[in-house]
C-alpha cells in the first residue's frame, strides 16, 4: 500500500468486510477502550420466542448448567 497513515489503511481494509464483519471489529475496540458494546435490542429478539419447545430449551438449560465451564486439559 502507499503511504497510508494506519488509520487510513485500518478504515481501507473495514470497507472490504462484511456488515457483520466490521461490526466484530467495532465490538473489539470497544471492549479495548473499556467502552460498553452494544448487543441486540430485545425487541428483535421477540421473534425467537417460542420458537423451540420447553422440553428443548429445559435440555439446553440443563446441559450448560453440566457441561459449562469444566475444563478437559488433555484436550490441550
Amino acid at each position: 500500500m502507499e503511504n497510508l497513515t494506519t488509520v487510513e489503511e485500518i478504515v481501507q481494509r473495514l470497507e472490504k468486510l462484511t456488515p457483520w464483519q466490521q461490526k466484530q471489529i467495532l465490538n473489539s475496540v470497544l471492549s479495548f477502550l473499556g467502552e460498553p458494546v452494544r448487543g441486540t435490542p430485545g425487541k428483535e429478539l421477540l421473534k425467537f420466542v417460542g420458537l423451540f419447545p420447553p422440553e428443548d430449551i429445559e435440555q439446553i438449560k440443563q446441559a450448560i448448567e453440566e457441561d459449562c465451564g469444566k475444563i478437559d486439559k488433555s484436550e490441550w
